[in-house]
Order: structure tokens, then C-alpha cells, then sequence
């Protein structure tokens, strides 16, 4: 079942690649749980179907990359972008779109956490296994506030434009 506006998120982890040492985050992959990431936070994550692919690579991580600053002035503590790759691939991809310190790169290589969240696509027939949906949602205190799930192969609703309308 999809998640829905008013869900919690559901338990689960994700993988990030940490670039510079600190704290508890060695360099390198790093799992995290998600229900402590988003605890006292507003978090926009948007889920895409892969790192380098077109639409994703030309449109959707600049969206977020461009609105960044405006996003953070509506109350946004961090910008995620969820995709089922290993966490190296969204470490090099994010540095690719110079992403770093702007939107995490969040990893889900088993897309364990996209099916919790129902929003796995089937693209095993084209050759690229479960992927993600596209999509967008707003998450306050780890509660869904806003969703916005893109029909397959369309660009229209999950940009950072759109989160920016809903967040008034």
C-alpha cells in the first residue's frame, strides 16, 4: 500500500556516502535509521528512478539544487533525494551535481525502503530491476504533510517549484 498524507514514515534505513569525517559518520557509507533522521525536523525528500539517468541528472536534482535557499526559508531542515542505488553511486552523483551540503543522497541499493513506502516501479523488463517512483513529499516530525507521485514517465509534480506552492 502507498503511503498517504497524515502516514508516518515507516521504519527502515538508508545508506549515505560521507565525504569528510565527523562525529560518528566515518568516511564512506554510513546507514542511518530514518525514524531518527526526520525526529524534530521538516524534511522535503524527493525519490527518483536513478542516479545519472536523464530526467533525473537535467531536471529534478537541479530543481532542488536552484530552490535550495528558498526552501530553506519556508522552514526546511534538509533536502533528501531517495533512489534505489548503492551509496557510492549517490556519493558520486551527488558530487557530480554538486550537491554536497545542499541535498543528502540518500541510498536505497535493495529498494527495501521503497517498498515500505510503496512507491517501488517495476523496471525489471527494461533491464534496471525495482526502482523508485518519482515522487516528492513533505515530512514533519517524521509524518507525511504533502505527497505528490509522478505517473510513470512524467516530470510534473515532484519538482522543487511544486514543494515551494505547498509550503505556502
Amino acid at each position: 500500500m502507498t503511503i498517504k498524507v497524515g502516514d508516518r514514515l515507516p521504519d527502515g534505513q538508508l545508506q549515505e556516502y560521507i565525504e569528510v569525517e565527523t562525529a560518528g559518520c566515518p568516511v564512506g557509507p554510513n546507514t542511518f535509521n530514518v525514524q531518527d533522521l526526520v525526529k524534530g525536523k521538516k524534511i522535503v525528500i524527493f525519490g527518483l528512478p536513478g542516479a545519472y539517468t536523464p530526467t533525473c541528472s537535467a531536471k529534478h536534482v537541479p530543481s532542488y539544487l536552484q530552490h535550495y535557499d528558498a526552501l530553506k526559508a519556508k522552514g526546511v531542515d534538509e533536502i533528501w533525494c531517495l533512489s534505489v542505488n548503492d551509496a557510492f553511486v549517490m556519493g558520486a552523483w551527488g558530487r557530480d551535481q554538486k550537491a554536497t551540503g545542499k541535498v543528502r543522497m540518500m541510498a536505497d541499493g535493495s529498494a527495501e525502503y521503497t517498498r515500505k513506502l510503496g512507491l517501488e516501479f517495476d523496471l525489471t523488463s527494461r533491464g534496471m530491476g525495482v526502482r523508485c517512483q518519482r515522487f516528492s513529499m513533505l515530512v514533519d516530525d517524521g509524518v507525511v504533510k504533502a505527497l505528490n507521485v509522478e505517473a510513470p514517465g512524467k516530470y510534473e509534480i515532484s519538482d522543487a517549484e511544486t514543494m515551494l506552492k505547498q509550503l505556502g
